[in-house]
């Protein structure tokens, strides 16, 4: 642990981002366990994940919003309610955008495999995007506890890592076993899945970067 402490903040938010990448990834090669994807596991695991996603919203995203413009002398609620907004408006354009596409190959009679094609892309496209603010998080976590601001601590953003890490175990798996369903291959189905998270390391460092300029 003392390694740890005495590594430059931006390490740190890199080191800690790369551990929550890794359970990303760990997540997804879940698809090298199925030979076949059954809907009845993909809804579990998907319902699953939603629950995960959902209180991973509020806990690790939302209150810490809240908290923080609170912190700052900010109206606690506009700009994190603002955010939360153009985030639904961001994935209902995105639908709509899917729309104007069409896949040749898929060889459409009825549209129901296309649906089930665009749902899987919007999926991978909501991880990927709230992936980034649970990176910038981590990486203000550790540039806060650089500056000393009160209530930051290098422990504190460890704990804030571990917490976004282990409910990104359940978000690669949502994101590989879908795609596999949908005739991906599995290599191709995992590898999607853990790029989902690789935003993370990187937004991990713009926030480091950002808490300390």
């Amino acid at each position: 642990m003392n390694w740890f402490l005495s590594l430059n903040p931006i390490l740190q938010g890199l080191l800690a981002t790369l551990f929550t990448w890794s359970i990303t990834a760990l997540g997804a090669s879940v698809v090298f366990f199925f030979k076949d994807v059954k809907k009845s596991i993909l809804n579990s695991m998907l319902g699953f994940g939603a629950g995960v996603m959902i209180a991973a919203s509020f806990w690790s995203l939302l209150s810490p919003a809240i908290d923080l413009c609170d912190d700052l002398g900010y109206n606690s609620w506009l700009i994190p309610s603002l955010g939360f907004i153009l985030g639904g408006f961001f994935i209902v354009l995105s639908d709509k955008f899917l729309d104007k596409f069409t896949f040749k190959d898929l060889k459409v009679e009825d549209g129901i495999r296309f649906k089930s094609y665009k749902k899987s892309i919007l999926l991978v496209l909501a991880v990927t995007l709230h992936n980034i603010p649970e990176g910038l998080a981590v990486g203000v976590a550790f540039g806060g506890a650089a500056l000393g601001i009160p209530g930051c601590t290098v422990a504190s953003a460890i704990l804030l890592a571990i917490g976004i890490g282990l409910q990104n175990f359940p978000e690669g798996a949502a994101v590989s076993l879908p795609l596999r369903r949908e005739g991906f291959p599995v290599v191709k189905s995992f590898f999607y899945g853990q790029a989902s998270g690789l935003v993370e390391p990187i937004a991990g460092v713009l926030g480091v970067f950002m808490a300390i300029a």
